[in-house]
């Protein structure tokens, strides 16, 4: 994200909703005491999604819960949380009578670990590792 704005007095922010097909990230410039909700109607990203109630969804910043009336700062993302539709305790006891677990897709059979470039086509990252050579 780009927080220089052309009015040194404004703030740079970012508004983001998803949905499990489409997702939505709005930059946008912001007067300093814009709240929460002054944003999401500045954006109207409600207008992308008229099918989903935003003014009912929790608001968030930078994964963080906060209120409608919570003041924003440069470089604040404005996440909006759509509802659970299962609560995550019940979806893995679900997954658990199934013999599965979070991240197994319901008609998957239960992967086995293997080497990186397996079968699978799945591969390992060594991530923060490093190899010195001579």
């Amino acid at each position: 994200m780009n927080h220089e704005s052309n009015d040194p007095g404004c703030l740079a922010i970012e508004v983001v909703f998803a949905l499990p097909a489409r997702q939505e990230l709005i930059s946008l410039t912001v007067d300093p005491g814009t709240t929460v909700a002054m944003a999401i109607r500045q954006c109207a990203i409600g207008d992308l999604f008229p099918e989903e109630n935003l003014a009912n969804c929790q608001a968030g910043i930078w994964g963080k819960p906060v209120g409608r009336d919570h003041p924003l700062k440069d470089g604040d993302r404005l996440e909006l949380y759509r509802p659970l539709s299962m609560d995550p305790r019940e979806a893995r006891r679900k997954l658990a009578a199934d013999g599965q677990t979070m991240g197994q897709a319901a008609d998957n059979p239960r992967r086995q670990s293997g080497s990186a470039g397996d079968a699978s086509g799945a591969t390992r990252s060594n991530r923060g590792t490093t190899k010195d050579s001579d």
